[in-house]
């Protein structure tokens, strides 16, 4: 083989060099690094290896032109032999000689692998002995990183000359050994980017976990809102019909849309546990109406007692106690029934008629009591308030820190330094409980102001709320109720009426209920019931209609 190569060697670094710089992928980038080396080197064959944390190597990719062989890589062929070990009871592995050369960090040039006797061949006899193979020049180079680490290491087989086996000259395995050089920063970089990579998924799910384990009564929505999120994308980037069949995102897109749906309810992190969890009218840190109940019975008690010493006045007075005594049992009875009529209204619910909230007052303004010498209403004005919400469980300002969670959410995110590709994560996720209509908050957006992908996120919080079956304040609806809420959702414009029919016409409301929802709230969806929606084959009629009356 020449020995004055060096003008076509340096281009091929060079070429090499900005190959492994723009790769992304690490196994690619291992079969590239490997297949310059065979390039440069004219080998038959050659292996390249990855280091496990275990200290074995890995085969990534392995190449022999004789035998028609290319396993691992980007082949699709997984490469069948087990990783070897680098030590044995400690010391360098002997018996495989990538594996010595490894351990003692040893570039190995072999000209005859049958005929050296410094180190073990045995290995490379027995697989020649089964493919029929003659295996005769070896180089052996470990790779390191920039801290000296070992991260690979790289074998060539018999190099090629005029159709014949040579050795691997000393000029050649200076070359290879600064390829491999280069070639583990390459490696070295990728790998770091790899592991923030992976890291920074690790943090969101963790602080996806931190809030629904902060709540009992909504864990896994964050965790569940991601997951339907990327089923509505998916959905949408398939449609082949209608407003959005244009519509696409690539990997990389998909990924900041998955991070965002992951850390869209960040700002929970700061709501207090006592309104986020509050799962009846008079919940704070407990549950005040036991308070309640306890001056109900106080006050059933001060009756009687009352009611007692008026008998025992008449008594002394010879007057009859007849209609006295039947007047206990309604006055008590009344109390009981307030008793009752309260714990019903504490734990709220869709709607409180007025009737029912003036009651409340009603109950507060009738009865007192005496504790500790001190007359009170049988309620606080506190707890009227409360109790006489006309929706769910919350009072206004206890709403407001609930939505403050989206201002906190978006301060969050839009503190973070996000690198280019995931610069859109505090507007997918900041979106979540805006409406097409602008009615929504925190900021208030109309569709026009909103990417689609925020779009999709509100869809998927709305779906995974309604269909939860962890919430304090109501049960769990049937997957066909909570269809029809949203198909009215659409019709008031609250949320994205071409991101809604896709989300139908996919069935993504059924890939979702199969995995998440109790078979108990799966029930027979009847398409054509659903408020706003229009089947596909009639909604092209309709379309073609609306032209023509406009034109």
């Amino acid at each position: 083989m020449a020995t004055d190569f060096s003008d076509s060697a340096l281009k091929h670094l060079i070429n090499v060099g900005v190959e492994l710089s723009t790769e992304e992928d690490t196994t690619k980038l291992l079969e590239n690094i490997l297949l310059s080396a065979k390039q440069l080197s004219q080998a038959d064959g050659g292996t390249i290896y990855s280091i496990t944390e275990k200290n074995c190597l890995k085969f990534e990719t392995l190449l022999n032109d004789t035998l028609n062989m290319y396993m691992g890589g980007t082949s699709g062929k997984p490469i069948p032999f087990p990783e070897i070990p680098m030590f044995v009871d400690g010391e360098p592995n002997y018996n495989a000689l990538v594996a010595y050369a490894a351990a003692t960090d040893q570039v190995i040039n072999i000209s005859d692998a049958y005929e050296s006797g410094n180190y073990d061949m045995s290995a490379a006899r027995k697989m020649d002995e089964k493919t029929g193979y003659r295996t005769k020049s070896v180089l052996t180079i470990p790779m390191k990183n920039h801290e000296k680490e070992l991260i690979g290491v790289l074998q060539l087989i018999n190099a090629q000359q005029d159709e014949q086996v040579v050795d691997f000259p000393p000029a050649l395995e200076e070359i290879i050994r600064s390829l491999t050089s280069m070639a583990a920063v390459a490696l070295t970089n990728r790998q770091l980017i790899d592991g923030m990579e992976v890291l920074f998924k690790s943090l969101t799910r963790l602080i996806a976990r931190a809030i629904d384990e902060k709540s009992p009564y909504t864990g896994g929505h964050c965790n569940r809102v991601p997951e339907l999120t990327m089923l509505i994308a998916d959905a949408v980037c398939h449609t082949k019909s209608g407003p959005l069949s244009d519509f696409y995102l690539d990997e990389n897109q998909k990924y900041e849309l998955s991070v965002a749906g992951w850390l869209h309810d960040c700002g929970k992190i700061a709501t207090p546990e006592y309104v986020m969890d509050k799962a009846s009218k008079l919940e704070t840190i407990f549950d005040r109406i036991a308070l309640v109940e306890c001056r109900i019975e106080l006050a059933i008690n001060e009756i009687k007692n009352a009611h007692q010493q008026k008998i025992i006045d008449q008594l002394k007075q010879g007057k009859d106690i007849t209609k006295l005594e039947s007047e206990l049992p309604s006055l008590i009875e009344e109390l009981e029934q307030d008793r009752l009529f309260l714990c019903k209204a504490n734990v709220g619910g869709e709607f409180m008629k007025p009737d029912d909230q003036q009651r409340v007052h009603d109950i507060a303004a009738k009865h007192q009591v005496t504790i500790a010498g001190v007359k009170q209403p049988l309620l606080s004005s506190n707890e009227v308030c409360n109790l006489e919400i006309a929706k769910g469980t919350l009072l206004p300002e206890e709403r407001e820190i609930i939505n403050n969670h989206m201002v906190v959410t978006i301060d969050m995110l839009e503190s973070l330094p996000f690198p280019k590709h995931l610069r859109n994560v505090p507007e997918y996720a900041g979106g979540h409980h805006e409406k097409m209509d602008g009615t929504g908050y925190p900021n208030g957006l109309t569709r026009e102001q909103m990417s689609v992908p925020a779009r999709m996120m509100a869809i998927a919080d709305i779906f995974e709320a309604l269909t939860a079956a962890d919430r304090p304040y109501k049960p769990a609806k049937m997957l066909s109720e909570c269809l029809r809420i949203m198909g009215f959702m659409k019709l008031d414009k609250h949320i994205d009426p071409d991101l809604f029919d896709v989300f139908i016409d996919e069935e993504v409301y059924m890939q979702y209920a199969q995995q998440y929802l109790s078979r108990d709230q799966i029930d027979e969806i009847d398409k054509s019931k659903i408020p706003g929606y229009v089947l596909p084959d009639k909604r092209e009629t309709i379309t073609k209609k609306v032209i023509i009356h406009r034109i």
